[in-house]
């Protein structure tokens, strides 16, 4: 399926500003529900078990960005977050993810 197709299958974010990102206790990065990130930050949060994205959450995640995992494997820094979610799974680490929440709290 296409990463659009993959996204009308998951849950809305609307209530998240923003994903924290942390990998060994140190900060990892920062996904903003805005758009150019809104559908990572969908796919970080729909795939997160416990608040952590572990090798398999990661391989389960870049099955839903479709056509842009390959645009991400051929062009390394045009997708940051697939970028991240590869290096993850080669260093077999985990992510924890602190949901930071929308100011209207939607």
């Amino acid at each position: 399926m296409s990463f659009a197709e993959n996204l009308a299958s998951l849950p809305p974010a609307g209530h998240l500003a923003a994903l924290e990102l942390f990998e060994h206790g140190e900060p990892a990065g920062r996904i903003e529900n805005r758009p150019g990130q809104a559908g990572s930050l969908r796919i970080y949060h729909a795939v997160a078990v416990n608040g952590r994205i572990d090798a398999e959450a990661a391989r389960r995640a870049l099955g839903l960005y479709g056509e842009h995992l390959a645009d991400a494997e051929a062009n390394p820094g045009r997708h940051p977050n697939i970028d991240r979610l590869l290096a993850l799974i080669r260093r077999n680490s985990v992510l924890v993810i602190r949901p930071v929440p929308a100011a209207d709290g939607a």
